[in-house]
């Protein structure tokens, strides 16, 4: 960490995925959005979506051709039963698969859940110059995914190296 350089927020939106949740009970999204503010990002929309994979893809690609959203976080629909769809929907919008997320992450949350861990489906990648992360739906999956790898990877002092930094060539051809 280079605490000598500013901090640069970035503009977060988050899904929600679920066929049960309503803003007024929604834990996993809004562990997000606490822990993305606390960190110094702006949450500059969120949405619940139902459990679609139309649904999801729409909602993921609105913002992907939105100009102001820097990077997208969605929470819900990676297991493995008949309704979890998000990374049939969300795989085919990516440019690029950061296969190393979902590995680090099931890695991770073996310290927790042990073998659990191979339900979770979590994906991340870039799409149209913008980061997109798919986690699961609980809350703790949410917030070790997000302490132990999205917030350092989201603030350009991390060295050696972080997705920020890249930001300025994700659209270079």
């Amino acid at each position: 960490m280079h605490p000598e350089k500013h901090f640069i927020p970035l503009n977060l939106a988050i899904l929600v995925v679920s066929d049960t949740r309503t803003e007024a009970d929604d834990v996993s999204g809004n562990t997000l959005a606490e822990l993305a503010t606390l960190a110094g990002h702006s949450i500059i929309a969120k949405k619940i979506v139902p459990d679609n994979i139309y649904h999801i893809r729409a909602a993921v690609a609105n913002w992907l051709i939105d100009g102001a959203v820097n990077v997208i976080i969605s929470t819900g629909g990676t297991g493995v039963t008949g309704r979890d769809g998000t990374p049939e929907a969300v795989l085919p919008l990516l440019d690029k698969v950061l296969e190393g997320f979902g590995e680090t992450f099931r890695m991770l949350s073996y310290q927790e859940i042990k073998t659990s861990t191979i339900q979770s489906r979590a994906v991340a990648g870039v799409a149209n110059g913008i980061y997109v992360f798919c986690l699961p739906g609980s809350a703790g999956a949410c917030r070790t995914a997000w302490d132990s790898l999205i917030k350092d990877q989201l603030d350009h002092r991390t060295r050696p190296c972080n997705l920020v930094q890249l930001m300025p060539r994700l659209k270079e051809r």
